[in-house]
């Protein structure tokens, strides 16, 4: 079985190495609610777009922050996860040291005047989310390893592949040899 593991409000997901839907390929996703009755929603920390910040919120001009794709729902939402709660006012904190939203006009004040820093933040467009049993269904089928000890700097990591590598890497050993595999077993 490659999961062991219950998924709960600050799990990271991390997708089996040959998954076919497009959408969470090698994915990493930090679970924002968990609930058995209202369902789950999650954002995918490691599919990194070719947009920025500045592209989506013209009064943005700092040109240094990217934007990762979080999931096929919602696209157009933004959401954002952050390490610096002295910063920004309002974020819930879902794992030890990472908070998720916040008071949007500070952050749009701080990246304007380069008082943030593109490793302190992480700019999220769209969300996954799955009705009540969906997400168990799929850890059955061993298309998801829940993570819930994990450190929380992982999320912040920019190069995706990376972050998915090493997020099971820190799973164990059971799971590190899983980090190798190539994207298509063609090429193994």
């Amino acid at each position: 079985m490659f999961n062991t593991h219950t998924p709960q409000k600050g799990s990271l997901l991390l997708s089996e190495p040959f998954m076919l839907d497009n959408n969470f390929e090698r994915s990493v996703i930090l679970l924002c609610e968990h609930d058995v009755i209202e369902g789950t929603m999650g954002v995918i920390v490691n599919n990194r777009s070719s947009l920025l910040l500045s592209d989506v919120i013209p009064d943005i001009e700092n040109t240094q922050f990217p934007l990762y794709i979080g999931g096929p729902v919602g696209v157009e939402a933004l959401f954002f996860l952050h390490k610096v709660p002295e910063k920004i006012e309002g974020g819930i904190e879902l794992v030890d040291g990472i908070y998720f939203g916040g008071e949007f006009e500070q952050i749009r004040l701080l990246v304007n005047d380069h008082l943030l820093q593109p490793d302190e933040i992480k700019f999220i467009l769209g969300y996954a989310g799955w009705t009540a049993g969906q997400l168990d269904d799929e850890i059955a089928q061993n298309s998801w390893a829940v993570h819930n000890k994990f450190p929380a700097d992982l999320l912040l990591l920019q190069d995706g592949e990376d972050l998915w590598k090493q997020a099971l890497i820190s799973l164990g050993p059971k799971y590190a040899h899983v980090a190798n595999f190539p994207k298509s077993p063609d090429l193994n």
